[in-house]
């Protein structure tokens, strides 16, 4: 998929130890704060159920790296004043007052900062003069499948990282930051912004492909017949997850593409092949989705036709039975009426004449049924 130090690709998610790969079973509600009607713009309401704020910061130059984890939000001046470039990661928005010194130091605007206390946004791109916003969806550390949201102010000589909760895919970023043989000290703030974004994008890689080999599976069982009414649960689990999935991908799309044609002086020409690179990726996931939901589409279809089959395999046979039973049926009521003149009560070998007459017309109607190819 990429090559040399540019095209690195990024692992897996780092998923804190002890927590589960999926919660098919109970999928989290969570609660969006929202804030009142016609409030003023720029109003932060934030989900009193969010995680405490943390700042970690990694301040880097062609030949200095520093990190620090956690720092204190009266350290990031000095640290700015010392290193070329700083990325300030904020994990948790529970303390707006934080946030809020973050607007006056940087120079945020209040209305991306009310888009990213309030999650759920669609992912989006737009100039703020001083900065680029950039907002979108990542692979939650805690979830095989669900996202958080991440919002991202690229300026001169920062980037700053706003997560939901703790866990990331930004590990190996971080080993190519202190790698000082890389290229990615002697980049700019873009060079890195795009590094965060490609990280965000390939983390979707590995879910995407977990989906695919539950769905190889569940394909295997419908083929093989071994399929159950669990395979309906199963199936909706993965056309849930693949919903999710396309939800945070579908709008990232519009985004990456207006970073390609250069609607925005924060990323500079050099660092716009990566873009499209990033491009090209996010269109590659939307393909691989769009695809399994069609064959989970199918895979339900041939599930339901493999149950149909089978009720109307055993419809038929029971109607075979009850078809060869019908003439048999009709003798036995023949001679079951009792009246005096039936020569045949009267004779020795009026019973075993009945009895073989009855088996001769089931014989006879079985090889009729075999010749006709319904057995």
């Amino acid at each position: 998929m990429r090559s040399g130090d540019e095209g690195a690709a990024e692992g897996p998610v780092d998923r804190p130890a002890g927590v589960p790969p999926e919660r098919r079973s109970r999928r989290r509600r969570r609660r969006h704060a929202h804030p009142p009607v016609g409030a003023s713009p720029g109003t932060l309401q934030v989900d009193p159920e969010a995680h405490p704020s943390r700042i970690a910061a990694i301040g880097y130059g062609p030949d200095e790296f520093v990190a620090k984890d956690p720092i204190a939000f009266e350290a990031i001046a000095a640290l700015r004043k010392r290193c070329a470039n700083v990325w300030i990661d904020v994990t948790g928005f529970r303390d707006v007052g934080l946030l809020e010194r973050f607007v006056e130091q940087f120079g945020l605007h209040r209305l991306a900062l009310e888009d990213i206390v309030n999650v759920q946004q669609r992912a989006k791109v737009e100039d703020y003069g001083e900065h680029e916003f950039l907002l979108l969806r990542m692979i939650d550390a805690s979830s095989a499948h669900e996202t958080e949201q991440l919002g991202l102010f690229v300026g001169a000589g920062f980037v700053l990282t706003f997560q939901e909760r703790p866990g990331d895919c930004f590990g190996l970023v971080r080993k190519r930051l202190a790698d000082g043989a890389g290229q990615m000290r002697r980049r700019g703030s873009d060079y890195l912004a795009y590094a965060l974004l490609d990280a965000v994008v390939d983390g979707f890689f590995p879910v995407v492909e977990a989906l695919d080999r539950r769905l190889e599976g569940i394909e295997e069982s419908v083929l093989a017949g071994r399929s159950s009414t669990a395979v309906v649960h199963e199936l909706h689990g993965v056309r849930r997850c693949l919903l999710e999935l396309r939800r945070a991908v579908w709008p990232l799309r519009e985004a990456t593409s207006s970073l390609v044609r250069g609607e925005t002086r924060h990323f500079s020409a050099d660092v716009r092949p990566y873009l499209r690179d990033v491009h090209d990726h996010v269109v590659q996931l939307l393909d691989l989705l769009e695809n399994y939901r069609e064959l989970s589409s199918s895979l339900l279809d041939l599930h339901l036709s493999n149950v149909n089959y089978r009720l109307n395999e055993v419809m038929k046979f029971l109607t075979i039975i009850a078809t060869i039973f019908i003439p048999l049926t009709f003798v036995v009521g023949v001679y079951g009426m009792n009246f005096e003149w039936m020569p045949e009560l009267h004779v020795w070998w009026g019973y075993p004449a009945c009895l073989l007459l009855m088996a001769g017309i089931a014989a006879v109607m079985l090889w009729w049924f075999r010749r006709r190819r319904w057995l």
